[in-house]
């Protein structure tokens, strides 16, 4: 670690905590937001977390929070709450821009149904995080806009596509932040910051107002600093209302998957995973996954198929605009065949069945997040135990096949090499987001 990582206001504090002090009286919805708009104007000039702060607009709403709580009317956990959103996130009134050049002048208009529930549970939005442009990217890296930088050390990446996200929760800027995930960019930048990152199973926050990626892949998420504070934030974008369910994570065992099956991982990586799994004392037995390239062509079948399908005219009338990283990939996705796209389909139903399989005899599976901890800005190539790989593959090579197979997945921090956050990644089934969350809760200590 190259220095002190920034310390903002929320870095030690829970949603649980801050709900519990606005509530006695002991804070207001304005001085949360204030404090997050003052580490927004003391950190984000290094690390470009925020593309957009909406000052103004948060006061306005955290004014509204605290008069409805005085009124006696509380909308829930997340009442005066600042959130941050990935500005692929339509937000009524602010720029929208995907990080590109394309958008650079676009003005939502709407709100996307995640924003509409966030602000439907009093949450105060204070701002637009940066993305990897269109989101198309796991590294963080390629944006109009810049980098985001790795509060841990601004010379390495956050993890993309939801890096401001994570920069931004890393911080201390704010409590909770949206994010979008389509082969794990909710969780690398969970994993690569040091933060947890949860995707719920496929449809389970609805996408609409959410600028598409790869529409069979996409899901909205969220980044906090705690499995519990995520779980509060899902609750309420996913509309659940009821209790919930097994809170200690009382889980009889756990699946571990050797991350080498599916990509080259650093040895040190998978270590820091295994022993943060093991100190918790729930059993963990070793399973091994069929076909491994089931995966791999199903995934890249669907998404670049997908994601060419929504960028063909720009890519074909105005390339220029395009980051030269972004531009590539999409070249590279308008390669893939129709019949490809046919068999992706089939590899993505057979994948599903065979994570079923995995299933069935445990509660949960885990493996690292990420094949290695962050690398420098703008570094494409690396060696990972002895073979030549490119960077963007040994960070999505162990989040995508829990896209593809549309499954619950959390990051948590596992540990640490050389002061850069190690994450454990657990994933569950659809439907089971609470059971997958106590027990990161229980890991994670």
């Amino acid at each position: 670690m190259s220095r002190h990582s920034p310390a903002g206001f929320f870095s030690n504090r829970t949603i649980t905590e801050l709900a519990d002090q606005l509530r006695a009286g002991e804070t207001s919805a304005v001085e949360l937001t204030r404090a997050a708009l003052h580490a927004i104007e003391q950190f984000d000039s290094e690390l470009n977390a925020f593309v957009t702060v909406d000052r103004e607009g948060a006061v306005q709403a955290a004014e509204k929070a605290d008069a409805e709580l005085a009124e006696g009317q509380d909308r829930g956990p997340l009442h005066g709450i600042p959130v941050a959103v990935k500005d692929i996130i339509e937000v009524a009134g602010l720029p929208t821009t995907m990080g590109s050049a394309h958008f650079a002048d676009h003005v939502s208009t709407s709100d996307a149904e995640c924003v509409h529930r966030l602000r439907a549970g009093g949450a105060v939005l204070v701002g637009k995080t940066t993305t990897h442009e269109f989101a198309f990217g796991p590294t963080g890296d390629s944006a109009h806009n810049g980098p985001s930088r790795n509060p841990h050390d601004p010379t390495r990446i956050t993890g993309g596509s939801s890096g401001g996200s994570g920069a931004a929760v890393a911080a201390g800027m704010v409590p909770l932040a949206l994010g979008t995930d389509t082969g794990g960019s909710v969780r690398i930048p969970a994993a690569l910051c040091g933060v947890v990152g949860f995707k719920p199973a496929y449809g389970a926050i609805p996408t609409g107002g959410v600028f598409p990626l790869s529409q069979s892949l996409d899901h909205v998420g969220v980044l906090a600093r705690t499995p519990q504070d995520c779980r509060t934030g899902y609750r309420v974008l996913a509309g659940l209302r009821d209790a919930p369910s097994r809170e200690r994570g009382d889980i009889a065992n756990i699946g571990w998957i050797d991350p080498n099956s599916l990509h080259p991982t650093d040895p040190e990586v998978t270590r820091i995973a295994r022993a943060a799994l093991e100190t918790s004392g729930i059993p963990v037995q070793d399973l091994g996954i069929r076909d491994p390239e089931v995966v791999h062509r199903g995934f890249l079948g669907i998404q670049y198929s997908e994601a060419y399908a929504n960028h063909a005219e720009r890519v074909a009338d105005n390339p220029e605009l395009f980051t030269d990283d972004v531009l590539g990939r999409l070249r590279e996705s308008a390669r893939t065949a129709g019949w490809q796209h046919v068999r992706a389909l089939a590899a993505r139903d057979r994948w599903r069945s065979d994570v079923d399989e995995l299933l069935s005899g445990v509660d949960l599976l885990a493996m690292p997040t990420t094949c290695v901890v962050a690398t420098e800005i703008d570094r494409r190539e690396i060696t990972v135990d002895g073979a030549d790989v490119n960077v963007r593959g040994a960070l999505i090579g162990l989040t995508k096949p829990w896209n593809l197979a549309g499954s619950p997945a959390v990051s948590i921090l596992a540990g640490a090499i050389g002061g850069l956050p190690v994450g454990l990644q657990l994933i569950g089934r659809p439907g089971a987001e609470d059971v997958l969350l106590a027990a990161a809760t229980r890991i994670s200590g």
